[in-house]
Order: structure tokens, then C-alpha cells, then sequence
């Protein structure tokens, strides 16, 4: 099955995208895995969210 991917548009304050840049750096699979209904949807969790920290540290957030 292929996936086509879909673009998203947020407006986050500086404050918020520096947040959850923050937040998208710490967050670890068990964390996602915690949330999941099971493993397959972790790894899909975690592939969103890493797309998501991609977008925001080519907007210029990108924590060490």
C-alpha cells in the first residue's frame, strides 16, 4: 500500500515551537508506545513526529 503524504500547515508562537521542538527531541518510542494501540502504530506515531521535528528545525528550531 503506498502512502501519499499530505501537507500541514500549524502557526505556532516562538515560544510553542520551541517547546515542542523540545518536546519531539525527548520523546522516545516507549513513549509512543505507552499511547499506541499496539506496535505498528508507534513506529507510525514516531514517523509523524519525526516528519513534524524535520518541519520545525527547517523553520529554524532545532535543539542540541
Amino acid at each position: 500500500m503506498q502512502h501519499e503524504s499530505i501537507p500541514i500547515t500549524v502557526y505556532l508562537t516562538d515560544e510553542q515551537a520551541q517547546a515542542f521542538a523540545q518536546f519531539l527531541k525527548r520523546v522516545g518510542l516507549d513513549d509512543y508506545r505507552g499511547l499506541a494501540v499496539d506496535q505498528q502504530e508507534a513506529y507510525v506515531m514516531r514517523s509523524a513526529g519525526e516528519a513534524v521535528r524535520a518541519g520545525l528545525a527547517l523553520a529554524g528550531y532545532a535543539p542540541r
